[in-house]
């Protein structure tokens, strides 16, 4: 890539307020930075002919068990199949090599539907083996966001995490720059799940690392009667470096304590319905003020990494619930999976916006395809029209990474090849 260009003619849904929305509208880029959104920008280098295209940043998914891809669409067709009976089963049996190449399949995949910034819930990490293999794959791949450390499937919930290796992990790959566009943080047992004696610890050594803590809370009812999320701020654990996932069942005291708090909310609404844990509270956690995003959790259970039929089943989720169409606008919708998810993810002054001075994570979406033409609205057209298929440019931290509706620089064909084999071998043993 030039180190400086203008992404040119677009219709530009910068996601600031303070930019606002322009047709006909320029993105100029240098070194990866955006140094200026408007019309008419004159800058060296080459046009990115943006002509018939929407602008808009990239997708933030908030929480992914990425190393899952190894085994996507394989759950829920039998007792053995169950989604936590088959992690623990394939889980047990990953060698680190399985780990990296569910990850690499999963962050192409991102990457090819418009999503640039993942969390990586790494929820197997029997090793220091695995924990190098999964940053490998996002060494190799190269989107931004984070990878939180997760203890391995079939852990007892009784016994804390290698917090050890939590510092080597820190000390080796994030300390000296391997990942710069990655951060680490833990993912930790709530309050209710482990003892005190384990969530505790856990929580203290990643502050004291200065490492972001989510947590999977208040997921069922029988884990809303425990009161997790009541039980964090009681333990002072929410702070804006806390993000808690999925949080179907809360007290509205729970709710204001998490907003008042900082901390925030991460939904996955397929996941949740597919392994019939319920809906997904959009419509309280949107009258709490609770700082709401979205996610796709486990291509186990739900198949696909099209973060965009989440936005449309969230807006689908609000107005069914609110029983009122009006209820819930789609530019509110994009704002959860924007500029609100790279927020919460301690990223909001980086990306997630079009911003001059934030980095160039951005998507060019073709207006003119039959699956979303014609375009009115533009906020309804990505939200309730747009697919994966319809992303024609994908540019991370700068660099072009998908173009003319193709990925560059990656083998996709060998990735599947050797993801679909490393399969065949985990089945096996």
């Amino acid at each position: 890539m030039p180190h400086e260009y203008v992404v040119s003619g677009g219709y530009v849904l910068s996601m600031d307020p303070g930019v606002g929305d322009l047709d006909g509208g320029d993105v100029h880029v240098r070194d990866g930075d955006i140094v200026a959104v408007g019309r008419g920008l004159e800058a060296p280098g080459p046009r990115i002919d943006a002509a018939g295209m929407i602008v808009m940043p990239g997708l933030v998914d908030t929480h992914w068990h990425m190393w899952t891809t190894l085994y996507r669409s394989m759950a829920s067709t039998s007792p053995e199949t169950a989604y936590f009976a088959l992690n623990v089963a394939n889980g047990v049996r990953c060698l680190p090599g399985d780990l990296y190449q569910g990850v690499r399949l999963a962050l192409v995949d991102a990457l090819a539907c418009g999503t640039t910034t993942v969390h990586d819930w790494s929820h197997n990490l029997r090793s220091p083996e695995h924990v190098d293999a999964v940053l490998r794959a996002h060494h190799e791949v190269g989107l931004r966001g984070r990878v939180s450390y997760g203890t391995p499937q079939g852990h007892p919930l009784t016994e804390v995490t290698d917090l050890d290796d939590l510092g080597r992990t820190k000390a080796e790959w994030f300390d000296g720059g391997r990942l710069p566009l990655m951060h680490l943080g833990l993912a930790g047992r709530p309050p209710g799940l482990s003892p005190e004696a384990v969530f505790r610890p856990e929580y203290d050594a990643a502050r004291d690392l200065g490492l972001p803590v989510s947590y999977h809370a208040n997921t069922t009812r029988a884990h809303g009667e425990l009161r997790m999320i009541a039980q964090l701020a009681e333990q002072s654990m929410l702070t804006p470096d806390t993000q808690l996932i999925h949080a179907l069942y809360t007290t509205e005291a729970e709710r204001d304590a998490v907003r008042e708090s900082g901390a925030s909310v991460s939904i996955s609404p397929w996941s949740e319905l597919l392994i019939g844990f319920g809906l997904a509270p959009v419509r309280e956690m949107e009258a709490s003020g609770v700082l709401l995003t979205l996610s796709i959790d486990t291509q186990s259970l739900v198949g696909s990494g099209d973060l965009w039929s989440v936005l449309k089943l969230t807006a689908g989720l609000h107005r069914g619930v609110a029983e009122d169409e009006l209820s819930l606008g789609t530019r509110r919708v994009l704002e959860m999976a924007t500029i609100d998810a790279a927020r919460s993810l301690g990223l909001g002054d980086v990306v997630g916006s079009l911003t001059p001075g934030k980095r160039a994570d951005l998507l060019l979406v073709r207006s003119h395809d039959v699956a979303v033409a014609p375009v009115s609205e533009v906020p309804n057209s990505l939200v309730l029209a747009t697919g994966p298929a319809n992303v024609d440019t994908v540019i991370v931290d700068g660099v072009v990474r998908k173009r003319g509706g193709r990925l560059v620089g990656i083998d996709t064909e060998t990735v599947v090849a050797q993801t679909e084999e490393a399969l065949a071998a985990l089945v096996a043993r």
